[in-house]
């Protein structure tokens, strides 16, 4: 028999009906919805008289337009509390089950999916999002979609899609001190580049991921789509499991035996053969940090910034020169030291507890730069909760952080929360393109543990180096 990756062994489960060319018709087992393309996907479906197929495999919550403000309501930021309005009418009305501001299960719609239980290993799920890549790290095959694409799944509960290439990326080696996921997925994307993915489903392996709680490997899954991918997948192990049990949406004490047995055995088979395979030893690898304007200018906090010179490639050179230019920076120099304005913890990308449990265990008892000004916004209002249970909300505070409200505030900056021209924002998010975070904001990408020591010091830094 053919040995089959566990991509391969997901999407056959999950095929209605073979189609020509390389297509198929795909069963989806969740939809998830959020304020920007869940809104309009509902809404388009009103407009033709369409009927949702299956309301109860639709899960709706605002997070994207939505203001982080604390105390906010619908009027903190108008167009993003019309969107939210309407999100919640359009569930109600095709009775969607819909996760609120301020209730439990609310949160950025990647973090608040895996920690209901929704997500689950073996499903299907797709959101008018492309981090939705995240929950594959607990062996689910999930994906963006757009708007169209969106309100296709919600009227037939299927989608019509072209089968992937598959890929793995096997991380072998020794984890060094103060080394997160952050700097691993960064680091794959500056070594493979940002096309590595194009056209593929990864599955991450090796002893390094087996190592890696659940919350790293969401950031590791959530920067697939930074490496080119639509699909990141993790095979489910016990931690999965252990991460699963007792959840609101997972199967209940007496079919859980069934479940985990299942779940446990959901992986590729032994000498499944990969379209690309790739091994990277991180041994030698450092605190990362993003220098430029794409994922893949990334670099050593402790090293010198690139120069576009040394490129074979004379588009790269250029569009390297590009992003020099608009970072305000000046090859050769170090990055560590670079005056910063802003600093920035959250996002699907490290927005989970034990994301602010990292920045929360180098802030306590100091305080911020004086011209620094810092947020932390929680992923999910389960995260806020359980971290104010702990203090955390309080460090954050006492160190000169506002605590704000779940969502995904200024890593899309769809709600009005933007930096000013030429602010440079050292961010836990997983974009730095140019306008990400505001026109002509200068974005770095780094763990919550080197946003906070950077917030700190006033500059960049790594959190060693305090």
């Amino acid at each position: 028999m053919h040995a089959k990756t566990l991509f391969d062994k997901v999407w056959e489960q999950h095929v209605v009906k073979v189609l020509d060319g390389g297509w198929a018709l795909l069963h989806i087992d969740r939809v998830l919805l959020h304020d920007l393309s869940g809104t309009a996907s509902l809404n388009a479906l009103r407009g033709r008289g369409l009927p949702v197929a299956q309301p109860a495999l639709a899960y709706a919550t605002p997070d994207h337009a939505v203001s982080s403000a604390p105390g906010r309501g619908p009027h903190s930021y108008p167009p993003g509390g019309r969107l939210w309005q309407d999100l919640r009418a359009r569930c109600d009305e095709a009775g969607i089950r819909f996760f609120d501001i301020g209730h439990a299960g609310h949160g950025i719609v990647h973090v608040m999916g895996p920690e209901l239980g929704l997500i689950q290993p073996g499903l299907t799920a797709i959101c008018g999002d492309s981090h939705t890549c995240t929950n594959g790290a607990l062996g689910a095959l999930a994906f963006g979609v757009g708007t169209s694409e969106l309100a296709h799944a919600l009227a037939t509960q299927t989608l019509r899609l072209r089968k992937p290439k598959t890929m793995r990326l096997r991380l072998v080696g020794t984890r060094a001190e103060g080394v997160t996921a952050k700097d691993i997925i960064l680091h794959a994307i500056g070594e493979l580049g940002t096309g590595a993915g194009t056209g593929h489903a990864i599955e991450y392996a090796g002893p390094v991921i087996e190592a890696m709680e659940m919350d790293e490997r969401m950031t590791m899954c959530n920067l697939s789509i930074e490496m080119g991918a639509r699909i990141g997948m993790i095979a489910p192990d016990n931690r999965c499991l252990d991460f699963l049990r007792g959840r609101p949406h997972a199967p209940s004490p007496l079919q859980w035996p069934a479940a985990a047995e299942a779940w446990l055995a959901l992986r590729g088979d032994a000498g499944a053969v990969f379209d690309r395979d790739e091994t990277l030893d991180i041994t030698a690898l450092s605190p990362t940090i993003t220098w430029g304007t794409s994922p893949e200018h990334v670099m050593p906090i402790d090293g010198r910034i690139p120069d576009p010179a040394a490129c074979a490639d004379a588009d790269d050179r250029l569009a390297r020169q590009h992003a020099l230019d608009y970072m305000g920076l000046a090859a050769g120099t170090p990055i560590a030291g670079q005056r910063i304005d802003r600093a920035f913890i959250g996002s699907c990308a490290n927005g989970r507890l034990s994301d602010l449990e990292a920045a929360a265990r180098v802030l306590r008892g100091k305080h911020v730069a004086a011209h620094v000004q810092a947020w932390v916004v929680p992923g999910s209002e389960a995260v806020k909760r359980a971290a104010e249970a702990q203090g955390l909300d309080q460090v954050f505070r006492a160190a000169g952080f506002e605590w704000r409200e779940p969502g995904c505030s200024m890593c899309v900056a769809a709600n009005g929360e933007v930096a000013a021209p030429q602010e440079r924002v050292v961010s836990t998010t997983n974009r730095n393109f140019v306008g990400r975070q505001g026109p002509r904001v200068r974005t770095h990408l780094a763990s919550p543990a080197t946003v906070a020591a950077s917030a700190l010091a006033g500059v960049i830094t790594a959190a060693g180096s305090l």
